[in-house]
């Protein structure tokens, strides 16, 4: 009865082995996928930031600009304001063409991507 036991008992030992490596694997790639666009997210928030804060300066700088040549600095802002405000409406009607669907699918690619080893 011990022999026939043992190679089963060696079957059941291999398997759980297996069990416990393939969802050891799953973890790792889990980790490797969340930590890769969790990188590529950080990396173009830097960049986005940097945009930001360069289309703020010179969004004053244009409104002072703009405010001198009509006389007044508050038609500068007014105008440079009134810009943002009609950006801001075409960014609202395009939004899933302009912003959801390519961050979709920038995320899709990064989590189907294949690692080069």
């Amino acid at each position: 009865m011990t022999d026939d036991a043992t190679p089963i008992a060696m079957l059941f030992e291999r398997a759980e082995d297996y069990s416990k490596t393939t969802l050891r694997l799953f973890k790792l790639n889990a980790i490797d996928k969340s930590a890769d666009v969790a990188s590529t997210l950080v990396a173009r928030l830097a960049v986005i930031m940097t945009v930001v804060f360069s289309v703020l300066i010179i969004s004053i700088g244009v409104s002072i600009w703009l405010g001198k040549l009509l006389g007044d600095a508050s038609y500068g802002f007014f105008i440079v304001g009134a810009f943002y405000v009609f950006m801001a409406i075409l960014l609202h009607l395009f939004r899933k063409q302009w912003l959801k669907y390519p961050v979709s699918n920038s995320i899709i690619k990064q989590l189907l991507k294949e690692k080069m080893v």
